[in-house]
């Protein structure tokens, strides 16, 4: 998760961050051209990166100190650009940046997963980058990105437990769970082995509710088990690459997230990648290819594949409120904004997540 991102101001705010201990990830890069490289994301980094040559090096050094120096509420900083009108397209062209370079901002630093960004208006995307840069800036690492140590797993144990401090019931392996509805189609409470707890609302993905959802599409995933880190990345213990979809000739983006011992997440000398991707073939094994060749040798691969729902249903009516599925992406940024809005629509308040960041501390060593 992205250090500074909305999934820590969540946990912040909420008060999980006590149950819960982080550790930064080591490292952050992109595919370009065949090759894994080091993602560049300050202007210090950038006349570094061997992703550009010398010009372009310069010209991105100056769209990234226009970032970093953006200021919504300061129009001194603005260099005459409107955020709300101006497209990110645009501003890419007032920098003279070359179609690699927008590749890699727009997919490896703005976290987008395709390309519609490019004509909607700039602002997100500008908010985007530099919430990648300050994430970087804040545990001094190789990346932008912290992961639970122990794992995600942690994450619902964690709330688990805080929800307990306050009074919640968890009943854990439940079979066959049926969502219950009365005459006027409002749900009542869910039935599970002659049981029913009654409930004024209920809350759940999608599995549960298969006729108020709908398919949006298909994720492949690939799980990896290894007895080394993923080659030139520098020995990184963990680390995220992501393949931008031009680069393969996709439609959308291919995401690697390799973690080990480092995080408490398998034996010493073992990691676990795992390569996932919107599916837009039926052979997961072929489709993320580009992805597991990046690893070296495998000890062991697990393929996965599972359809991808929205909902469809009026939560008004029926006091259902259901998530959308986990998407391809390894990181939350989606999950959380899909999280905060269910939020806004179960309680009508929004979460103020303007929070004192630095009560999410990452472990050292």
């Amino acid at each position: 998760m992205m250090a500074n991102g909305a999934l820590v101001r969540v946990l912040i705010h909420t008060d999980v961050t006590k149950y819960l201990m982080f550790k930064a990830v080591d490292g952050s890069y992109v595919f370009n051209k065949g090759k894994i490289h080091k993602v560049p994301a300050t202007d210090v980094e950038a006349l570094k990166s061997p992703l550009m040559g010398l010009f372009e090096k310069r010209r991105a050094r100056k769209f990234f100190i226009y970032v970093q120096d953006y200021n919504e509420s300061d129009p001194k900083t603005h260099e005459g650009l409107d955020l709300t009108k101006v497209t990110p397209r645009e501003i890419f062209a007032k920098y003279g940046l070359d179609e690699n370079t927008v590749d890699f901002i727009g997919h490896a630093l703005a976290l987008y997963r395709d390309d519609a960004y490019l004509d909607r208006p700039a602002l997100e995307f500008v908010k985007r980058v530099k919430l990648y840069a300050e994430s970087l800036a804040r545990f001094q690492g190789g990346s932008p990105y912290i992961y639970p140590l122990y794992g995600l797993g942690e994450l619902p144990q964690a709330f688990a437990r805080l929800s307990a401090v306050y009074g919640g019931t968890y009943m854990l392996s439940k079979p066959q769970c049926k969502v219950e509805f009365d005459e006027e189609g409002k749900v009542f409470g869910v039935t599970s082995d002659g049981e029913t707890a009654r409930a004024k609302k209920v809350v759940c993905d999608p599995s549960y509710l298969l006729n108020k959802v709908r398919k949006v599409g298909k994720v492949a995933r690939a799980i990896c088990i290894m007895s080394h880190p993923i080659p030139n990345t520098a020995d990184s213990p963990s680390v995220q690459i992501i393949l931008p979809q031009k680069q393969l000739g996709r439609k959308s983006d291919m995401y690697v997230f390799c973690c080990s011992y480092s995080h408490n997440v398998a034996p010493k000398g073992k990691f676990i990648a795992f390569v996932s991707a919107e599916a837009e073939t039926d052979k997961p094994e072929e489709e993320l290819q580009p992805g597991i060749s990046l690893l070296g040798p495998l000890d062991e691969v697990f393929f996965d594949t599972y359809d991808r729902y929205e909902p469809v249903n009026e939560p008004s009516l029926d006091n259902c409120y259901i998530s959308r599925s986990y998407d391809a992406t390894t990181h939350f940024e989606t999950t959380v904004q899909d999280v905060l809005s269910m939020y806004t629509a179960i309680t009508g308040k929004v979460l103020d997540l303007s929070v004192d960041l630095a009560a999410a501390s990452a472990a050292d060593e």
